[in-house]
């Protein structure tokens, strides 16, 4: 009988988490069961652990950069991203969401060039890319990556008749009057864990 009740009352403290030693006044909580046991055995409310200023402070700094991190994921855009190398994705999606007027973006596909086969470049099709809307946006387009070049790993940019590259451009033959041509650095093939920024 005297086993049992020291097993029980054992229990009752460990499940509890409590403590047999009385607490000062107001310092835990108010009591939730009292007893008048060979113990004395009191549980009192739990209060959650004395925060520093400088942990709430790295707290919010925390929750700040993982909002502002969750803010930046870009979701796949309107490139079929299949057979793209990383880079050219991350430029894709970039591309999508900063030019929602853009609905057609080609990637992959066989060519004798190396560039669209093995994942690097892109064809950007401008809408009524003959009207002075058109021409416009795909100056844009070309600033865009131009002036991102290091973040998404541009190599150059083709429109008409243009070839641009971080350094500078040419004129002269390289055609492309109904897209941007850009083609990156690749980055090698995703394997699935790539989180992509904007």
């Amino acid at each position: 009988m005297i086993l049992a009740a020291t097993v029980a009352s054992t229990a009752v403290l460990f499940v509890a988490a409590g403590d047999v030693h009385p607490s000062a006044a107001g310092a835990a909580g108010s009591p939730i069961v009292g007893g008048s046991g060979p113990w004395h055995l009191e549980l009192v409310e739990a209060k959650p652990p004395a925060c520093s200023k400088n942990s709430y402070s790295e707290l919010a700094v925390a929750s700040r950069m993982a909002a502002d991190r969750a803010s930046r994921i870009l979701p796949a855009g309107v490139a079929n991203e299949r057979l793209l190398q990383v880079r050219t994705i991350l430029t894709a999606r970039n591309i999508s969401a900063a030019f929602p007027q853009i609905h057609d973006i080609g990637g992959y596909r066989p060519d004798a060039l190396r560039w669209h086969p093995e994942g690097l470049a892109l064809d950007v099709m401008i809408p009524d890319p003959q009207s002075s809307a058109g021409v416009d946006l795909g100056n844009q387009i070309v600033a865009y990556v131009l002036s991102n070049a290091t973040r998404l790993g541009i190599q150059d940019a083709i429109w008409r008749g243009v070839y641009y590259t971080p350094e500078g451009a040419r004129s002269g033959g390289y055609g492309h009057y109904d897209h941007v041509h850009v083609t990156t650095t690749g980055g090698g093939y995703p394997t699935g864990g790539e989180i992509y920024l904007r």
